[in-house]
């Protein structure tokens, strides 16, 4: 069954994965994803992702592998969808929303790429914010 928006799903099977407890989760791969799985990776809320070739799919896989702590407790508290095909949500460098008074992150899409809400800044350059992590 195709899917309209393709992040989102990527979002909900990571924060259905993560409370589940499972290791990894698998989703049909895009450049999109790939980059927002770098930052993940980069922020330190994932273990690591990788490319697959499955011989059972025509596309690609993504394996994002989740990360948990010494209690068992995900990395990721929480992940939301900000900007929807539906309501595309652009901003501004000075307008970057903070995630949790600083302690999450958002994840935007620029003229210059893929990039975190800090880095933004830093650059001073504005975007569509794709989604929350923290």
């Amino acid at each position: 069954m195709p899917v309209t928006d393709s992040i989102a799903d990527m979002l909900t099977r990571i924060r259905n994965g993560a409370a589940a407890g499972h290791k990894n989760v698998s989703m049909p791969t895009s450049k999109i994803k790939v980059e927002i799985a770098r930052i993940l990776k980069e922020e330190g809320y994932i273990l690591g992702y990788e490319v697959v070739k499955d011989e059972k799919s025509i596309t690609p896989l993504l394996k994002v592998e989740l990360k948990y702590g010494v209690k068992g407790q995900s990395a990721i508290r929480g992940i939301r969808r900000y900007s929807k095909p539906g309501l595309r949500q652009y901003v501004g460098y000075g307008e970057i929303p903070r995630v949790q008074g600083g302690l999450g992150v958002a994840i935007l899409t620029t003229s210059k790429g893929i990039m975190t809400d800090m880095a933004a800044r830093r650059q001073k350059i504005g975007g569509e914010v794709v989604c929350f992590v923290w």
